[in-house]
């Protein structure tokens, strides 16, 4: 489990080398709001492209969406979000911080006053309005979960692309929850990035398909690094189940602060289905073409965080050890999730030597992400690539120029190999090959 002070160690890390930003630092920031830098827009590209591979591209039943991000009120009435999309909100009537009420134990965490309103409820969405006027008909909501936008547009998705259940319709975008408490860096912010599907399945085999889906997404986030302790399952109790759920199960990551939810897998029943219909006045069951039964699907929902999950990545990842007697900082990254997944440094800036490097970096440009380095020595040029994560470094020396061969160095094993250049595209593919990724798995179970 990462101590306290790595967190620290890495928010400091992730600041320094081009990861993440305070938002609007230079006006004094702006809370719980982050711009992700050079490197952080690779590792959240790079973690978006894993989950859409393992839940889209490889599966024939799943399809994708982008919904839009503004939504009328109609939508979150007829979901439940407007009555209960809600968290207990206290004052302190001492220093008048605000809290949510079940994150304290009866004591203002600031002033140490239990001089405490009553709980109420606060709705945590972001209400605004759409054109000059603004008023009740002028109302719009930012969503705060990407789900609902599948929910209204599944009848259209399936009939667009001749789907019937089992199938899925997955979405990567942006979400908006005025957090009461937001914190732990980018672990609870206002504003983040979900990865959420929707599975329609018979509701026969729905607690089936749940359980495949809770097993697909752990093993996810395992063959991507966050491997034995570092992840576990956790069921929730009756009184914290969503409004719409049967059942939930979270996985959680061990954080400095403790266990925190990486991703939440629930079975949202028939319930939003019949919601939406019910609010429209529009039919939103479906007919089985075999048995000539009409129903409505239950719908498996396997939801997490961008963000949360970059988080977990680079804390899991992040190591300091000891080389030649010298201290030094890595982050262990997934070679499938590194910013760079190469940096080419030329041994001086000796122009036969940068042209040379220029051609190896053009070549290995058209296969993966490469940093290029020339500057400062050869030790400390490693030091860099191995603090942002970089598993693979190719150094052009002067025998290049001579034998036209390269010298790959390994970023955990520290092994070093000569490599001729006209083999090195070819030798980066199987070397990204032979690291383990996660693959899909079919369900196994047969529609009722």
């Amino acid at each position: 489990m990462p101590e306290p002070d790595t967190l620290d160690a890495v928010v400091s890390l992730t600041k320094r080398r081009g990861f993440i930003f305070p938002s609007a630092e230079l006006y004094g920031g702006f809370r719980s709001a982050y711009d992700f830098g050079p490197l952080g827009v690779l590792l959240l590209r790079k973690i978006r492209e894993a989950w859409w591979s393992y839940m889209v591209r490889e599966r024939r039943e799943v399809v994708g969406l982008e919904a839009s991000i503004l939504t009328p009120p109609a939508i979150w009435r007829a979901s439940g979000h407007l009555e209960h999309f809600t968290d207990p909100l206290v004052d302190c009537r001492s220093c008048h911080e605000r809290w949510r009420a079940d994150q304290i134990d009866g004591v203002c965490p600031k002033c140490g006053s239990r001089d405490l309103t009553p709980a109420r409820a606060f709705n945590l969405m972001f209400r605004t309005f759409v054109g000059p006027v603004e008023g009740e008909g002028a109302e719009a909501y930012l969503r705060p979960e990407t789900a609902q936008g599948m929910f209204v547009d599944a009848q259209s998705v399936a009939r667009a692309m001749r789907l019937r259940p089992p199938f899925g319709i997955a979405q990567i975008g942006k979400s908006f929850r005025n957090e009461i408490t937001p914190g732990n860096f980018v672990f609870r912010t206002r504003e983040f990035e979900q990865m959420e599907m929707e599975y329609f399945v018979h509701p026969s085999v729905a607690a089936e398909a749940h359980d495949f889906w809770i097993a697909e997404r752990l093993r996810w986030y395992q063959e991507l690094g966050l491997e034995g302790d570092w992840l576990r399952l956790r069921e929730h109790d009756a009184d914290e189940l969503s409004h719409y759920s049967s059942r939930t199960v979270d996985i959680e990551f061990r954080f400095p602060w403790g266990y925190g939810e990486l991703e939440g897998i629930a079975n949202r029943t028939d319930f939003d289905l019949r919601a939406h219909a019910a609010a429209s006045g529009e039919d939103l069951s479906v007919l089985d073409p075999v048995t000539e039964e009409r129903y409505y699907p239950s719908t498996i929902e396997p939801a997490g965080g961008v963000t949360r999950a970059a988080m977990a990545f680079l804390l899991a990842a992040y190591h300091v050890d000891e080389v030649n007697g010298e201290s030094r900082t890595v982050l262990r990254l997934s070679p499938h999730l590194a910013p760079y997944t190469v940096a080419v440094l030329p041994l001086s800036r000796k122009p036969a030597l940068v042209e040379l490097a220029h051609e190896i970096f053009a070549d290995l440009a058209t296969i993966v992400d490469v940093d290029y380095d020339e500057t400062q020595s050869i030790g400390r040029r490693y030091r860099r690539q191995d603090e942002i994560g970089t598993p693979w470094c190719v150094t052009v020396d002067f025998d290049s120029l001579e034998d036209r061969a390269v010298t790959v160095r390994d970023r955990d094993t520290l092994e070093q190999v000569r490599i001729p250049v006209a083999d090195l595209v070819a030798h980066v593919r199987e070397r990204l090959a032979a690291t383990p990724r996660p693959r899909a798995r079919t369900l196994t179970f047969h529609q009722r």
